[in-house]
């Protein structure tokens, strides 16, 4: 448990500080979470996107799938002479 000083401050135990590579100056967010407040290293959260960059990544994202050629085989493995489900027929684990 840490206490609160009187001027409104904490300090970090050294265990959080070494598991999140958090050093002096470092700049850390409080964030409502309920009942409790979490502590989020600033450099950890991820730049918020507008909704009109997001649609615009995933068109073009879907584009791109689009665009690729993906074999499907589901039988036999061309170049194996093997099914899926042979292999799980044979031996285990090597």
């Amino acid at each position: 448990m840490t206490p609160v000083t009187g001027r409104f401050q904490i300090a970090l135990p050294k265990r959080l500080v070494d598991l999140y590579a958090i050093h002096g100056g470092d700049a850390v967010e409080l964030v409502a979470a309920g009942e409790s407040i979490a502590i989020v290293p600033a450099r950890s959260r991820q730049p918020e996107l507008s909704t009109e960059e997001r649609l615009r990544l995933f068109e073009e994202t879907s584009r791109w799938l689009d665009a690729r050629s993906w074999p499907v085989t589901y039988g036999v493995d061309e170049e194996r002479g093997w099914t899926r489900e042979e292999s799980y027929r044979c031996g285990g684990p090597r």
